[in-house]
């Protein structure tokens, strides 16, 4: 060794060499070292000649090994953390915000913030007091800051408690968004880097934005915004000083200084915190002092993020997530979904519906009511409203419920009939009518004789709609309606064409809407973008309208639907501009409905009973519903014409008719007055038309055999009928000629239960 190398040296100088010849006693004990020394050496150097440079390599990997091991742990951290990208979110993980087309907010679940402030929008005292209380050096640190955690330290120490914390607020930002609040070396590691990486990527102010929309303060409140509603019932802007100190000393211990828990302890925070504002010298010492003396006014409220607008939307949205964004992407949160709701037209039906369950609900013996409307030209949902009052009852009606349709399937049957090539001005026979053991009646019980598809579908008649699809067939009309909207599954019987098999309101409203639309379909939906936490799009709406109905037949089935507005079942609905629909009523008028449209907009109505129990109101109070939604929105809605009605001569069809062959057709024995009725219907129809061809003689003198009856009632549609040309009379007076023969074919789907549409019989309140 060095040392035992030096004295062995001195020893051997000349001085020393000089006194061996009389050792002192105190020279004795280090001769005696180094001869033991010396024997040591040896014996070492005899065991092993290599020892030296094996300690040293032993000591040169373990500073290896300690490196390597920090570059992993290093390494490991680095691979945690968010990516660059993340972090500009401005969202918290394990949340969902659900908004309107216009940005505001329906619905938020989980610790989300329900205002977004800008810092500029934020008062700087507010902005001060929160540096003064949680940062003092924020300005001056690059995420971490050593000197306030020496200072927070010593502050401990000196309390025997822990009185002040070393979290800068960045360091808060990234255990907000990314971490949790595990006490563990690890996860103060990573938080250490992550701010480092905050820093190094956001500037101060866009970390302090973040920070005061994100932090919890108490009360269920997230962000300063929130806390000011919660506290004082006050937007930040309108906050006092001693109100912005105190929610400032909320942030360390939320639940211990909250003034609802403990109104004097939350008092002594605030001063603490005006304390500080005084000695960083953002406050003078009057006003400092001024707004220690002020007492602490609550008014207390809920926080915002509660409050939930359209909750049966809200609802239908959560589940329709699923088939747009995968599952982890929803289990990790932080999602915002941009809708497609109009919250005017929101509002404006759900009034529609709670005045006409209040209104009319106890005399006509229903208890709910649901509203649909839709964009016809891009399939957005505009309002959805599945019933009177969500936190009884959270089913959806227009979503969930399947119940009949009624007569507002013969909507689809007519279009049907119409696309085949049948003219509006074909007539049927409306009288008694037995089909394989089926028999439609109307909802009157009478029978009107002749008339066109027109006024029959104007007037509801139950048994030319049957006669109707006959004619057609089972496959056309299902295959139609399915293009158009309907996703529910339909049923090959006779009474398909009454609306016996059930639908929901939602696909319903969008069938109709194809016809609104010239025969194009767009799929109805509620989402237009859902973007993750960071501001990336992760889904955005694609749907295309899609032809599955030529135009032609699309405008004369709503010019059909006009004249059920302006003069049959429909015309509780009419507005001042043109509008189609058509009312529906199943068994025992157990549903109520009406769905009806503009060029620009479609919505439908249901009325009824959870219970399935028959009510006492008729499709009239439907169509009164429809009107008091669409009076609020149309308000800004220009008056749009619909297509004028194509000509029907020469005119062909855009898809080919299946007619059904029943094996078993039979009508019953038409009434006395029914007969007379149809003979004077003949009589007055021929009477009216200008270029009528002559009866054959024959027929002329059976008439004469005709004991006269009085005139009938004109028929509704008979005045607001303009004269056709002359083909279309002879048309006309072609198929009154013809008889009511039914056609043999195969027999239906193993049974039916008719159904009935009650005509527009008493008019509601409205």
């Amino acid at each position: 060794m060095p040392w035992f190398k030096e004295q062995e040296a001195i020893r051997n100088t000349e001085p020393a060499k000089k006194t061996k010849t009389t050792p002192s006693r105190q020279q004795l004990p280090r001769r005696k070292i180094a001869k033991i020394v010396t024997q040591i050496k040896q014996l070492v150097s005899s065991s092993t000649g290599k020892q030296p440079q094996h300690r040293r390599s032993l000591w040169f990997i373990g500073i290896g090994g300690s490196a390597i091991a920090l570059g992993g742990i290093w390494f490991s951290i680095e691979q945690s953390l968010p990516q660059t990208a993340e972090l500009f979110t401005v969202v918290r993980d394990e949340t969902l915000t659900i908004k309107a087309a216009d940005g505001t907010i329906l619905q938020q679940t989980g610790p989300a913030t329900r205002e977004q402030l800008k810092l500029a929008e934020i008062p700087e005292p507010l902005v001060q007091a929160f540096i003064a209380s949680e940062d003092r050096r924020f300005y001056q640190h690059n995420g971490i800051d050593y000197q306030g955690i020496a200072r927070a330290t010593l502050s401990n120490l000196r309390s025997a408690n822990v009185v002040e914390g070393g979290s800068t607020i960045t360091q808060q930002l990234a255990r907000i968004l990314f971490l949790n609040q595990d006490r563990t070396i690890w996860r103060k590691l990573k938080e250490i880097r992550l701010s480092q990486k905050i820093e190094a990527n956001l500037t101060k102010e866009q970390i302090l934005e973040r920070y005061l929309n994100l932090v919890y303060l108490g009360e269920g409140a997230y962000g300063v915004a929130d806390a000011a509603w919660v506290y004082f019932s006050k937007p930040v802007d309108e906050l006092t000083l001693p109100e912005m100190a105190m929610i400032a000393g909320l942030a360390p211990a939320p639940s211990r200084y909250s003034p609802v828990v403990n109104l004097a302890t939350a008092q002594q925070r605030r001063n603490l915190v005006l304390q500080r504002m005084r000695e960083d010298q953002v406050l003078d010492a009057a006003t400092a002092t001024a707004a220690r003396t002020a007492p602490i006014t609550l008014n207390t409220n809920l926080p915002k993020r509660l409050q939930v607008t359209a909750p049966y939307f809200t609802t239908y949205i959560q589940k329709e997530l699923p088939k747009y964004v995968a599952p982890e992407d929803i289990e990790a949160g932080g999602l915002i979904v941009e809708t497609t709701l109009n919250a005017q037209w929101q509002n404006a039906a759900e009034t529609a519906v709670k005045n006409t369950v209040t209104n009319n609900g106890r005399w006509q013996n229903f208890e709910q009511a649901a509203l649909v409307a839709i964009n016809p030209r891009n399939g957005e949902i505009r309002a959805l409203v599945g019933g009177k009052d969500f936190e009884k009852n959270q089913f959806n009606r227009a979503t969930q419920a399947q119940r009949q349709p009624g007569s507002t399937f013969k909507g689809f049957v007519y279009t049907a009939a119409i696309a085949t090539g049948l003219s509006p001005y074909n007539s049927y026979l409306d009288a008694p009518y037995i089909v394989e053991g089926y028999e439609p009646k109307n909802y009157s019980r009478e029978f009107r004789g002749w008339l066109t598809m027109r006024d029959a579908l104007t007037s509801s008649i139950n048994t030319i709609a049957v006669k109707v699809l006959i004619d057609v067939g089972f496959d056309p009309v299902t295959k139609l309606a399915q293009q158009m909207g309907i996703k529910s599954q339909l049923q090959p019987m006779y009474s398909l064409a009454l609306g016996s098999s059930e639908v929901n309101l939602l696909e319903l409203t969008s069938a109709y809407g194809t016809l609104a639309t010239q025969g194009m379909h767009v799929e109805p939906h509620g989402i237009r973008r859902i973007l993750n936490r960071s501001g990336e799009v992760l889904y955005s709406t694609e749907h295309k309208p899609k032809r599955v109905l030529d135009p032609g037949s699309a405008a004369i089935t709503t010019w059909m639907l006009q004249n059920v507005v302006q003069a049959g079942t429909g015309r509780p609905a009419s507005l001042n501009r043109p509008v189609a629909g058509k009312t529906g009523t199943s068994d025992e008028s157990r549903d109520l409905w009406f769905v009806g449209y503009i060029p620009q907009l479609v919505a439908g109505v249901w009325l009824g009973n959870d219970n399935n129990e028959p009510t006492w109101g008729n499709s009239g109070t439907a169509a009164a519903t429809w009107r008091q939604f669409m009076m609020s929105a149309v308000e800004d809605i220009p008056v749009e014409d619909f297509p004028e009605r194509p000509t029907l001569t020469g005119r062909k069809g855009s898809i080919k008719a299946q007619p059904i062959k029943p094996k078993r057709v039979s009508s019953g024995r038409t009434p006395s007055s029914s007969r007379s009725f149809d003979n004077n219907r003949r009589r007055s129809y021929r009477r009216n038309q200008p270029e009528a061809i002559a009866p054959q003689p024959r027929k002329r003198s059976r008439r004469r055999n005709v004991r006269p009856a009085s005139p009938p009632a004109k028929s509704p549609t008979s005045a607001q009928t303009p004269t056709p040309p002359q083909g279309e009379l002879r048309e006309r007076l072609r198929n009154l000629r013809q008889p009511d023969t039914p056609r043999k074919e195969l027999p239906p789907a193993n049974g039916s239960s008719g159904t009935s549409d009650a005509g527009y019989v008493v008019p509601t309140k409205e």
